[in-house]
């Protein structure tokens, strides 16, 4: 268990390098090609930052545990919106009230919705691998769109970012990306065992440390850009990730993998996460900033619902 700590420990530094460098990166990439953060938030960053579950519900599918793949997938979403969140409001303020996010949380709505109409029909299979990953090709389809739209609305003489030569962004987001991969790995290699040594079952691995450590990009990518005064990037982050756990993810493991979905997910789980989702209207709809009193109500429902499972 020794070792497996120094795992914990290595993975959180890189991870916390990995998160301050993509949101660098990913600021100045905006800048540069003339299109708003929350486009490059909503898929840059957060197809990165999602990286780690996409590995790891592949990995588990492959070796037969539906528990861990299904259960990372549907624990991170519900910790993305909860923690990754609620965590950074307790440090700054998230000023969702400057940005729209209207359109990317009704796709993010849209996405928990289907997810949880083809688990009822399940076991996930191939052909619910392909309706996930056609869905994944309109929400990218979606953002090109209003990227292009974006820039061509733009001035001709609209002023690129001088301040990072663009070697140097390519640097910042692969350097990000790599960082928070193997953070990311080293990190819940290290927790899955140290829980399996203490008798933890696979479902609630899957929903809790799994879900948490694979969520830890999104985590330290939200913290940096919330003290960077990016709530854009930290918005666009969650929901991005949120969309593509399961389109992308669940799409891809799908194909490589039938999963039985467990009973657990069908009565609680599945449904906290629409509920949680649900949770975003006020500071979408309203535009009210997420601060200090709204974290720790999102925190504390994490807390909450962690107790529920283990209880």
């Amino acid at each position: 268990m020794g070792l497996d700590l120094v795992y914990v420990a290595a993975g959180l530094a890189l991870l916390v390098f990995g998160g301050d460098a993509l949101v660098k990166g990913a600021v100045a990439l905006a800048l540069r090609l003339g299109i708003p953060a929350l486009i490059v938030g909503l898929t840059v960053v957060a197809f990165g930052t999602s990286a780690p579950e996409l590995l790891v519900s592949v990995n588990a599918a492959l070796q037969g545990q539906a528990g861990i793949a299904l259960g990372n997938v549907v624990g991170s979403n519900i910790a993305n919106i909860l923690l990754i969140l609620g965590l950074p409001a307790l440090i700054a303020t998230i000023h969702t009230s400057q940005i729209d996010t209207r359109r990317g949380y009704l796709v993010m709505l849209a996405t928990a919705v289907l997810f949880i109409a083809l688990c009822f029909i399940g076991p996930l299979t191939w052909w619910h691998g392909l309706i996930l990953l056609t869905g994944l090709a309109l929400s990218l389809w979606d953002n090109l769109r209003q990227a292009r739209a974006h820039r061509d609305s733009q001035p001709d003489d609209l002023p690129a970012d001088d301040h990072m030569p663009g070697w140097k962004i390519a640097a910042f987001i692969l350097g990000g990306l790599v960082g928070l991969g193997f953070g990311a790995d080293l990190l819940v290699g290290g927790a899955i065992n140290i829980a399996r040594a203490l008798g933890i079952s696979e479902t609630v691995i899957g929903l809790t440390l799994v879900a948490i450590g694979t969520s830890l990009p999104e985590l330290v990518t939200s913290v940096m850009a919330a003290f960077r005064g990016q709530a854009d990037v930290a918005m666009g982050n969650v929901i991005g990730s949120n969309t593509f756990n399961v389109l992308a993810i669940l799409g891809i493991t799908g194909l490589i993998a039938p999963m039985p979905v467990p009973d657990q997910l069908l009565s609680f789980d599945l449904w906290v996460m629409l509920g949680v989702s649900l949770l975003l209207v006020p500071f979408v709809f309203f535009r009210r900033d997420i601060g200090k009193l709204a974290g720790i109500g999102l925190v504390g429902g994490y807390v909450a619902y962690a107790l529920a499972l283990v209880a």
